[in-house]
């Protein structure tokens, strides 16, 4: 009685010695394989799975339009959203709210260019720029100097 589940099922009173025993002599002994002695057993077919490519075809209109935002609060941030998702370059001017709903409403903001493939960029110290995959943002090139009443909305 080598098998130590059925030595522990006997323990316990599951099942009786006798029957443990005459189990072990009616089965035949394992074979030990040798290196050389190895069974190649059929591959099960394998189905690739494949995924499907995002397909981003960028709108290849004109600009017509760019929407000017004074959101009041967080809730105004179901305009922007709409409109960016539109493929309308959004300005965001934060000046009229609180610090902390300003604060969501631009991390709502980034993670909404981001998922769009947009950019969002800092024009002053609280007006932002959100633009569409399909629209080119040019200027100077150069960095503006932070001021700091813009601390709050440090991104990095």
């Amino acid at each position: 009685m080598s098998n130590p589940l059925k030595k522990t099922m006997v323990y316990l009173g599951l099942a009786d010695e006798e029957e443990a025993y005459e189990e072990q002599v009616s089965q035949p002994a394992p074979r030990k394989s040798t290196p050389s002695a190895v069974v190649d057993k059929p591959a099960a077919p394998v189905t690739p799975i494949r995924r499907p490519e995002v397909v981003r075809q960028p709108v290849a209109t004109a600009v017509s339009e760019i929407l000017t935002v004074h959101p009041k609060q967080y809730r105004d941030a179901q305009v922007i959203a709409e409109n960016f998702r539109d493929g309308i370059p959004v300005i965001i001017n934060l000046s009229q709210m609180s610090d902390s709903d300003a604060r969501r409403l631009i991390d709502f903001a980034s993670g909404l260019s981001m998922g769009l493939y947009g950019r969002i960029e800092r024009v002053t110290s609280k007006v932002f720029l959100l633009s569409p995959e399909n629209v080119a943002v040019s200027g100077d090139g150069t960095v503006a100097q932070a001021d700091p009443e813009a601390a709050p909305f440090t991104q990095s």
